[in-house]
């Protein structure tokens, strides 16, 4: 029951944060199509965010080690909103402005959270660290269910409710605010080891360099990467203009990565047993 409480108190704070991310997918293009953007002005503001997403990853950790896990997914909740609110401005340096905080906020997004529970379960709770996988795989499973329903959500509040590309940046907000305010109330503070970012940096080549497999592992994962982030750009400008509903369509791509994920979770058990090359 104790570990139950405390798995349930984790995701009370990050599966809305999680729901507020993915709301935001499907008709971000859109929004900046509606506000009349060219598509090359378009290009330029999804390369601000996902350079600002590149550059504060790098120091993301050393920054949450230093400020605290628990004051990061405040502080995610906080940057995200105004995210949120400068959707709300038709001025393109605002709208630039909101992306790089967005970049921040996925930063965190994906380095706080998951810190601040493996710190609890391990030096405050004393959990057997086995149990630390349980929990991340549940996650795992409602992250892609979130993900599913926000399209549709999205879809909802866009087109059947008629307010407009707008709104899924709207709704995300009270679901920032729930989650920081989870934080808040319910964690305590916890804090990594302060090391200095140029020595982590360095381990970092240094064992990238040092080893082969790594770096292949790494230039496949970042050449896989690109092709994503081209795919997230072009989707939209390729499907609108036929008509298609931008949020169902996301819901069908999730669902389809939902599906890959639990085939090749089925295809690496022990009743089939590949395994990768």
């Amino acid at each position: 029951p104790a570990f139950r409480r405390f798995q349930r108190g984790y995701y009370r704070v990050y599966l809305p944060a999680l729901a507020a991310d993915w709301l935001q997918g499907p008709y971000l293009y859109k929004l900046y199509q509606h506000y009349r953007f060219l598509e090359e002005q378009i290009a330029i503001l999804y390369v601000c965010g996902f350079a600002s997403s590149v550059l504060f990853g790098l120091v993301s950790s050393s920054l949450v080690d230093r400020l605290g896990r628990k004051k990061s997914c405040v502080l995610f909740s906080l940057t995200y909103s105004i995210c949120c609110l400068a959707k709300l401005s038709r001025d393109y340096l605002v709208l630039a402005a909101g992306r790089i905080l967005g970049g921040l906020s996925t930063a965190l997004l994906f380095s706080a959270f998951e810190a601040w529970y493996v710190h609890e379960h391990v030096e405050r709770y004393d959990f057997p660290t086995e149990w630390i996988a349980v929990t991340f795989s549940r996650a795992a499973f409602w992250n892609n269910v979130i993900a599913v329903g926000a399209g549709g959500a999205a879809d909802f509040f866009t087109e059947w409710l008629g307010l407009g590309p707008v709104a899924p940046f709207m709704v995300s907000i009270p679901l920032l605010v729930l989650s920081g305010v989870f934080a808040v109330k319910n964690w305590d503070e916890n804090y990594g080891k302060k090391r200095a970012f140029s020595k982590t940096c360095g381990d970092g080549l240094k064992r990238l360099l040092s080893d082969r497999r790594i770096l292949l592992l790494g230039t496949i994962q970042a050449l896989f990467e690109s092709v994503v982030y081209i795919f997230i750009f072009l989707w939209t400008p390729v499907l609108d203009p036929h008509g298609a509903p931008l949020g169902i369509v996301f819901s069908g791509f999730m669902a389809a990565s939902m599906l890959g994920s639990s085939l090749y979770r089925l295809a690496i058990s022990k009743s089939y047993r590949l395994q990768p090359v």
